[in-house]
């Protein structure tokens, strides 16, 4: 018998329930904080309309944290077919999966909703590096880190490809140039900013790094191939 994997088998699950633990507190605790004028966005997103809703911050945010545990069923749902077919890493790439879309398809909603000035106010594109940083603010900033920071979380777990930190630096700023070229294009009244991009970049890096541990590895079993079966007696 191995004594070593045996030890270390209650810390490592120790150590999982301590982490899940705190995630659950923060976000419980960012809710509480919140919690005023998500409620303020409630009547309007429960009586399905549109307008107060979904183009708004509050609506947006609010039907991000309602749909949580839709996201968590989506996670056990993949999770267990694909362990039932017998898949490597089942968890892992259910929920990176679901992950990289819930947790980035909502900064992306945020980022695209147009202006007052849209399809009327001048296109403004800013190439200078650090310029805009200065009067980005510290929500501007913050916001700007977790637009892909669950995409440089989750992607890594669920491909081998972008997991090294120069593939996530430029995974990030790639998409990044895609929004701000979006926001350009359709004439959204809002800035093209080269800063934006690069403050996106690094909240996927910095997203990644906390990751690592559970990056994929081209040494490991393809995740898409089921595991072979016992081969035929006779």
């Amino acid at each position: 018998m191995n004594h070593n994997a045996f030890l270390s088998a209650p810390p490592r699950r120790t150590h999982r329930i301590v982490l899940v633990s705190l995630a659950i507190l923060g976000m419980a605790s960012a809710v509480f904080v919140v919690r005023r004028p998500l409620m303020m966005s409630a009547p309007v997103c429960m009586a399905g309309r549109w307008h107060g809703c979904f183009d708004t911050f509050n609506g947006v945010v609010l039907m991000t944290l309602v749909a949580q545990p839709l996201a968590v069923l989506v996670v056990c749902a993949l999770a267990l077919r694909r362990r039932a077919a017998g898949v490597t890493s089942a968890w892992r790439m259910s929920l990176a999966e679901v992950g990289m879309v819930h947790g980035t398809v909502p900064f992306l909603w945020l980022t695209m909703m147009p202006g007052a000035g849209a399809g009327t106010a001048p296109r403004r594109v800013s190439l200078v590096p650090l310029r805009d940083l200065v009067t980005m603010g510290s929500g501007g900033i913050v916001g700007n880190l977790l637009i892909f920071a669950a995409l440089g979380f989750f992607a890594p777990m669920r491909f081998a490809a972008p997991a090294s930190v120069p593939r996530i630096l430029a995974l990030g700023a790639g998409c990044s140039v895609l929004v701000e070229t979006a926001q350009y294009v359709l004439w959204l009244d809002r800035v093209s900013s080269v800063d934006d991009v690069l403050v996106n970049a690094a909240g996927a890096v910095l997203a990644s790094l906390a990751s690592r541990r559970w990056w994929r590895t081209r040494a490991e079993t393809p995740s898409d191939q089921p595991r072979p079966g016992p081969a035929p007696v006779g």
